[in-house]
């Protein structure tokens, strides 16, 4: 499938008990069952550059970031679990469901830190209770049981109402209880349409649904970060820097899952191939407008065009890695290299020289190692490493964003548009709607 003004990517069981549980510890309600495996250990990749290293001590803001990161990457992760319960792939949703169970810890830690244990305490089993209906409607659809897709359905309205409530309450009335029910419900239909338009072999949709799934719950972090966070910290969340942080992660965190989910697609040959590669040429055509408004058409059309030989190498690999062609999976590599290097120097040069070549290109090195990483594992159907290695790679992206848009500087960020909170202060939205 062409990316618009480039190349062409290159292309290439039975279902597990109802009622899955992605518990916390020592959360377990008793209403459900025990999941089929604990979540897996977590496994670190190979050390990034320390250039992309985090604050040791996050501030409020940047534990806001990190909400907004767990939220999108829930967003993704859930709608991998149903996905998979509906193709029957009884692997993958193994270590789909661990993966969702270290975002659910990750984020109910996170909640914690930013808004207190007793918040916290009523989060977890909340959250994971709502994961599980989200199981069991994929079950339904599956099954083509009309009957449990209502019952599950019916469940995931009262979590609706309970998880919105429980948003509102925190905020201690900043957040409007209609306001927070409704992005509850939102969130939740994203991910039951994308499932139901899945189920139907309509990939088109099911891609677009999930897109707009992940864009909407990323969102949602900063909306409920600025209704609960205090004034002082709030205010910080409005400032061009910590915007076009926010901004720069959220397209380059979707950048890695939307590589994943096509080189997986890639590995499999599977329906949902060419679906899969709208859906990243879409996420190339976003951060291409990113690189416009903040530097110009030129440099956006010669970011889009080396991102998109980037992504048609990735794919490539995964091609080659599912046939077992060895030269054509060095052929990838050397490739990518090239790609890491002129990509390097053009961030290098655009960025007035405040970033050096040698510390983006071993970071772009870094980006691309463990997204083959993840092709090699999921060739092997190594899913448990698969999706420890995507974690991390999703988690990666965001140090990166911060190095980024550290280097572009607060007078580069201060061109991004305004907007209030539920538009993401304006981020990038009004250039990529144009395109």
């Amino acid at each position: 499938m062409p990316i618009p003004g480039h190349g062409r990517i290159w292309r290439a069981l039975p279902l597990l008990c109802a009622g899955l549980l992605l518990l916390l510890p020592g959360t377990a309600p008793a209403a459900h069952r025990e999941p089929s495996a604990a979540p897996a250990a977590h496994q670190e990749p190979s050390a990034a550059p320390a250039t992309h290293r985090a604050p040791a001590t996050p501030s409020a803001p940047d534990l806001a970031i990190q909400f907004e990161a767990l939220l999108g990457q829930h967003s993704v992760l859930a709608a991998d679990l149903m996905r998979s319960r509906i193709r029957g792939d009884d692997d993958f949703v193994q270590s789909a469901n661990a993966a969702l169970g270290k975002n659910t810890t990750a984020m109910t830690t996170l909640i914690g830190q930013l808004f207190g244990k007793p918040t916290a305490d009523k989060f977890g089993p909340m959250w994971s209770q709502h994961i599980v209906e989200l199981f069991a409607y994929a079950g339904a659809l599956a099954a083509h049981d009309a009957e449990a897709l209502d019952d599950a359905r019916g469940v995931l309205v009262e979590y609706e109402q309970e998880l919105g409530d429980f948003f509102a309450d925190a905020s201690k009335g900043r957040l409007p209880r209609s306001a927070a029910r409704a992005a509850v419900v939102q969130h939740v239909g994203h991910l039951t349409e994308q499932a139901d338009a899945y189920a139907a072999k309509d990939y088109p949709t099911a891609d677009s649904l999930y897109r707009m799934g992940y864009r909407h719950t990323y969102d949602l972090g900063l909306t409920l970060a600025n209704a609960l966070l205090p004034t002082g910290d709030a205010d910080t969340l409005k400032q061009p820097l910590w915007r076009l942080r926010s901004q720069l992660g959220k397209l380059l965190a979707e950048h890695a899952a939307l590589v994943e989910d096509l080189t997986r697609a890639a590995v499999t040959r599977s329906p949902d191939f060419a679906a899969s590669g709208q859906m990243i040429n879409g996420n190339t055509r976003d951060l291409a407008a990113a690189v416009d408004s903040l530097f110009g058409p030129a440099a956006a059309r010669q970011f889009q065009a080396l991102w998109g030989d980037h992504v048609e190498q990735l794919v490539a690999y995964a091609t080659a890695t599912a046939g077992g062609d060895q030269a054509k999976q060095a052929q990838a590599k050397a490739a990518l290299a090239g790609i890491e290097t002129r990509t390097a120097a053009f961030l290098n040069g655009a960025t007035g020289r405040r970033m050096s070549s040698a510390e983006l290109e071993a970071a772009l090195q870094q980006h691309d190692l463990m997204l083959l990483k993840h092709a090699d594992a999921y060739a092997a159907k190594d899913y448990a490493t698969a999706h420890d290695v995507a974690y991390d790679t999703y988690q990666e992206m965001f140090d990166l964003a911060r190095t980024m848009a550290d280097a572009f500087g607060a007078t580069v960020a201060a061109r991004l548009p305004k907007g209030g909170a539920q538009t993401g202060y304006g981020g990038m939205a009004a250039v990529v709607e144009q395109r």
